[in-house]
This record gives C-alpha cells, sequence and structure tokens, in this order.
C-alpha cells in the first residue's frame, strides 16, 4: 500500500524540513481524527532536542480533538505500548526517530492493543491530512493532561516474567551502553533489580547523541566491547535511540549481530514450549532455520518490518519472535520489540547455563554477513526494484515477500528499499566471506546499474 509519510516505523524527517510546528498539528489532527472515539491518548518521546516542541504540538491537536492525554515524558517506545495496554487507552504517540541521525525526528502511532497502527490505517491518516478533514470538538469539550510515571510498573511487569532467584544467584555483570538516549532510563535499573551489577557508558540523556551515536551498529560499540572486557564483565547490551531494540555483546568484547542473540532467545526459550513457531522477516539469518530444526520448531516468515512481525504473532498465537537488527518480540510481556525486555532475558540465560554467553553463541551455526546500502531518492525506489526483478540472470529461487531475495545453496542476498530512509539496503550470507563478498559485490553491481538506468 503506497503511502507518503508513513514508512517502515512510523512518520519520519528532518526538523524543519518536514517536520515544521505547521505539519505535526496537522499530522496530529489526522491521526486523532482516524481514530473515532474521544478517549484516551498516551503520549511519550525520547531525548532529541527536537522533542518538546513536537510533543506539545501532538499534545495540542489531540486536545483540540477532545482526547484526554496522558503523558508518560521521556521513556522508551515500549514503555508507552505498556501503557497502552495496561491503561486500556484507545491509542498511544511516541515522539521518537529512532535510530536515525538527531537532525530527525518522528511519530509512531500506537493502536489500542499496543501495536503499531498497521497499513490499511496508515493510509487513512494520510488521506485526512489531505483532505484536512479534521474532527475538532467545542471549547467546552476539551480534556486535560495528566502526567504519568509508569517506569516501576514497567519494570516490575518485565521481572515477573523471568527467574529473578537464578539471576541473583549467579551475581552477573553487565555494560550498558545507551547511547544518551532513554534505556539509560530503564535497563541499569532492571538489571540492578534483577541482582545483575550494571556499569553504564553514554548514560546521560542528550539529544545529539555525542557519545557512540544513537546507532547501535558493531562500529559503533567499540568502548562498549572495551569496557566489558576491562570490567569482567558477563555480557553487554546496546539500544538504540528508543529502546525497542537491543544488541548484544559477550564477555570477550565481541559484539553480535541481532541475528545471533534472536537465535540464542529461539533455542533457549522456544525448546521447552510446545508452540516453536518463530516469527521472522525475510531478513533474518539461516541460523534461525537451522535451529527450529534443531528444536523441531517453524520459522514463519514476514516483510521487514515490526509491524509485521507483531501482527502475525498475535494472528499466529506466537510466543516469540525477533529481527537481525536486535528486535525481540516477547509475547507474555506484550507482542511489540522491547530492548529492556530482550536485557533481562538475556541475563536470564546466562544464568540459567554453565557456561558464558561467548560459548553460547559459538554453538550456534556459523554464517558471515555482509551488509551495505546505497542512497537513492524514494522517488525512484519503484523503478530500480521492478530492473532489479526483471534483470536477475541467475537460476535462483526468489522471493519478493520484502523487496528481492535470491536464494543460493547456504547463502542469499536480499535487496530491499528502506521504509525510513532514502536508500536501498543490501544483505548477504554465506558460509565463507569469500563467498559474501562476491555476493556482494554483484548486488551492488546491479542496484547502481539500476539506479543509473532510471535515473
Amino acid at each position: 500500500m503506497k503511502r507518503k509519510y508513513f514508512g517502515t516505523n512510523g512518520i519520519r524527517g528532518e526538523i524543519n524540513v518536514l517536520f515544521t510546528p505547521a505539519f505535526v498539528s496537522k499530522i496530529s489532527a489526522a491521526i486523532a481524527a482516524s481514530f473515532q472515539s474521544k478517549g484516551t491518548m498516551i503520549i511519550g518521546s525520547d531525548s532529541r532536542t527536537s522533542s518538546p516542541f513536537i510533543k506539545h504540538g501532538v499534545i495540542a491537536s489531540f486536545l483540540a480533538s477532545g482526547f484526554e492525554v496522558i503523558d508518560l515524558g521521556i521513556v522508551p517506545t515500549p514503555l508507552v505500548q505498556f501503557a497502552v495496554n495496561n491503561i486500556k487507552a484507545d491509542l498511544g504517540v511516541v515522539v521518537t526517530a529512532s535510530h536515525n541521525p538527531p537532525e530527525f525526528n518522528g511519530i509512531k502511532v500506537i493502536d489500542s492493543d499496543g501495536i503499531e497502527i498497521d497499513l490499511e490505517k496508515q493510509k487513512q491518516v494520510e488521506d485526512i491530512y489531505e483532505d484536512e478533514e479534521f474532527n475538532l470538538v467545542s471549547w467546552d469539550k476539551n480534556q486535560k493532561v495528566t502526567k504519568l510515571d509508569l517506569k516501576n510498573e514497567y519494570i516490575e511487569q518485565i521481572c515477573g516474567f523471568v527467574d529473578r532467584d537464578r539471576i541473583e544467584k549467579k551475581k552477573l555483570c553487565a555494560v550498558i551502553d545507551a547511547g544518551n538516549a532513554v534505556g539509560g532510563l530503564v535497563t541499569p535499573l532492571l538489571l540492578r533489580k534483577l541482582g545483575v551489577k550494571t556499569i553504564t557508558i553514554n548514560g546521560q540523556l542528550d539529544g545529539r547523541f555525542p557519545g557512540r551515536g544513537v546507532e547501535p551498529s558493531l562500529e559503533n560499540l567499540k568502548t562498549m566491547s572495551n569496557s566489558t572486557v576491562i570490567s569482567n564483565a558477563d555480557f553487554s547490551v546496546a539500544h538504540d535511540g528508543d529502546a525497542d531494540r537491543a544488541i548484544f555483546g559477550d564477555e570477550t568484547g565481541r559484539v553480535f549481530y541481532g541475528d545471533i542473540s534472536i537465535a540464542l532467545f529461539q533455542k533457549f526459550i522456544l525448546k521447552g514450549e510446545r508452540n516453536k513457531k518463530f516469527v521472522t522477516p525475510i531478513s533474518s539469518s539461516l541460523i534461525i532455520s537451522d535451529i527450529a530444526e534443531e528444536i523441531g520448531g517453524e520459522v514463519i516468515w514476514t516483510p521487514v518490518g515490526c509491524i509485521f512481525v507483531s501482527r502475525k504473532m498475535i494472528q499466529e498465537k506466537n510466543l516469540l519472535g525477533g529481527e537481525e537488527n536486535g528486535g525481540l518480540f516477547f509475547a507474555p510481556h506484550q507482542s511489540v520489540r522491547d530492548g529492556p525486555m530482550a536485557a533481562a532475558l538475556m541475563a536470564e540465560i546466562i544464568a540459567k547455563s554453565d557456561t558464558s554467553l561467548s560459548e553460547l553463541a559459538n554453538e550456534l551455526p556459523k554464517y558471515h554477513q555482509k551488509k551495505n546500502k546505497i542512497n537513492c531518492p524514494n522517488s525512484l525506489k519503484k523503478k530500480v526494484m521492478d530492473f532489479v526483478i526483471d534483470n536477475v540472470q541467475e537460476k535462483v529461487e526468489i522471493l519478493t515477500i520484502d523487496g528481492v531475495k535470491l536464494i543460493y545453496p547456504n547463502s542469499w542476498i536480499l535487496i530491499r528499499p528502506s521504509g525510513t530512509e532514502p536508500i536501498f539496503r543490501i544483505f548477504v550470507e554465506a558460509k565463507s566471506v569469500d563467498k559474501a563478498n562476491t555476493i556482494m559485490e554483484k548486488g551492488l553491481k546491479i542496484v547502481n546499474k539500476a539506479i543509473k538506468s532510471v535515473h
């Protein structure tokens, strides 16, 4: 479904380019109008310098539309989703651009079930915005704003889903890289409550993200890696800008791609369950398929995007899902990706094991991954995608669940347009580094050729 403003995870754009005060006011009024009942909206924001003006603009439009507003302050995205579910609110709004650079911001719209609104509702919001069919109320129907702190309730619920005593007895130590963002407000408190000694780096809130940048990429986490080794910690965890994702490292300082951690969750959480289905996007590693075979499970593939994983989990009544970017979905808590929940579950896995995290990771099947990206205007993405599909010359299995995925024996390449940035993302996986490099070169070549051909 073609949308103008919504991407893979909400609406994102540069401050005072797309995200002007006028745009914020108008799009917020459209979001409010798309919800027929005039009930309760819960709002929270990340730590970006632009978040206050956007949040106040959102609140103003919802008040003018007859909604009561509950303001959670500066919090992780999953805490807003938790609040929507627990308070039984009509919707939630999170002001965040997640991993995008500090000059960006965004709006995520959370439905009444705690999951981001689906594509059909996103299109409805955009149509209301374009037609300016807002639903404002008279002055005597304006509601109030209530400030509420639910961090303790959120942390307590997470603690209830892990073996607290086992974790405390293990006397673990963890390094937490909060990235100057909202994860530092929750994960250190959570792990300490579970008896884990914590060392926090980049813990101070700063909307410019000066410590290591907002994206927890492997190259940005060298300080976390070094701190883990120096402090003899058992594991490390880094969050993105709104803390719905978690990237882990082991006691040797090695930091993993998200595929490694979600495979560990899949293996240790699902092996004792009757429903061993694991929901994951088409971009995830072959490790997931290997683990599913090992534990007698099944993989359910989805398009890339947390909405698709969440909705499929609800539909299939699945316990667990995960994304290669470090997103973990644990349904007993909530069927959305949740970085602090993932940190607590990792502590439990280590506490219940007789070995270290590095050894647990080493037991997983081995593949080599390559990730790359190529700039491409949003207006050309469909033409580029069509060109790539039409010019595949090899006889391979082709999946078009999201972008195009070419599957070779023990290797694959996925070429897909980003839903949040004007780029194409290229993912490659193979059994050897040389094979991965060769496939990546082919992928870069065909995408660059496509862009030149359709420009």
